[in-house]
């Protein structure tokens, strides 16, 4: 392939937002890599995308499954020999929208959502920076939410003043600090890391009440994926906007 191309892998791409981010970034020109947990649903995908003319490609990746790490990165060496944007796009909702439950909300949901929404996305970051740091521009995406806004949840008549989703939104906020504490680390780099609130959109998460098409969910992270070298870094932004941390 041509040294000039980019790579992204991004996670949960199979459907909804990953798959959205991928078919922008794809038709910019960018490889995409999309990871899925069923490998049959990602080359179905990635199939529909190269109807497209975007050059797409499935790679089995559970995010839960810390096994399928070593293997996506041997795969990324062997192919491209960098990576140069991934988008931690995968996460999970599991407290529902029953009002406030923080009171009743048990460990175990606590620990399935960390799982997946931050210590994966931790632990997949770590295992790609090596690759990421052989791209002459990497950007790392981490799809967050304006739910793990500490301030917006402070803050009486905010939007999510009364949207309380406790295991979600604690770990949307504890992804937002890895995102501070990581652009902190690379900031002599030309790494760049930021959050991305995609929105609420109507996929299976946001649900039909959402009030976005999943086109514009996927400008954020679309356009924090490809920002240029004067670009931000340690951001949280929702469509070029920075929201309160």
């Amino acid at each position: 392939m041509s040294a000039t191309k980019k790579v992204a892998l991004i996670t949960g791409a199979n459907k909804g937002l990953g798959l959205e981010t991928a078919r922008q970034l794809g038709r910019q020109g960018i490889t995409v890599l999309l990871g899925a947990r069923d490998l049959a649903k990602g080359e179905a995908a990635a199939a529909a995308l190269k109807k497209d003319g975007i050059d797409a490609r499935a790679v089995k990746l559970d995010v839960d499954h810390a096994a399928d790490y070593p293997a996506v990165a041997k795969l990324i060496e062997k192919e491209f020999g960098r990576l140069d944007i991934l988008v931690n796009n995968a996460g999970v909702l599991l407290d529902g929208r029953k009002g406030n439950e923080t009171s009743k909300t048990s460990a175990e949901m606590l620990r399935k959502t960390f799982d997946t929404n931050f210590f994966a996305v931790v632990a997949l970051t770590q295992a790609l920076l090596p690759l990421i740091r052989k791209s002459e521009a990497g950007r790392i995406v981490n799809l967050s939410s304006i739910l793990g806004s500490l301030t917006l949840h402070a803050t009486k008549g905010s939007p999510i003043y009364d949207a309380k989703t406790f295991a979600y939104d604690a770990s949307k906020a504890a992804l937002n600090s890895f995102t501070i504490h990581l652009a902190h680390e690379l900031a002599g780099t030309k790494i760049k890391v930021n959050s991305a609130h995609p929105g609420w959109v109507k996929t299976d998460m946001g649900g039909e009440g959402a009030q976005l098409e999943i086109e514009e969910g996927g400008k954020t992270s679309v356009e924090l994926a490809t920002l240029p070298e004067n670009g931000p870094t340690g951001g949280y932004f929702h469509l070029g906007k920075p929201l309160p941390w």
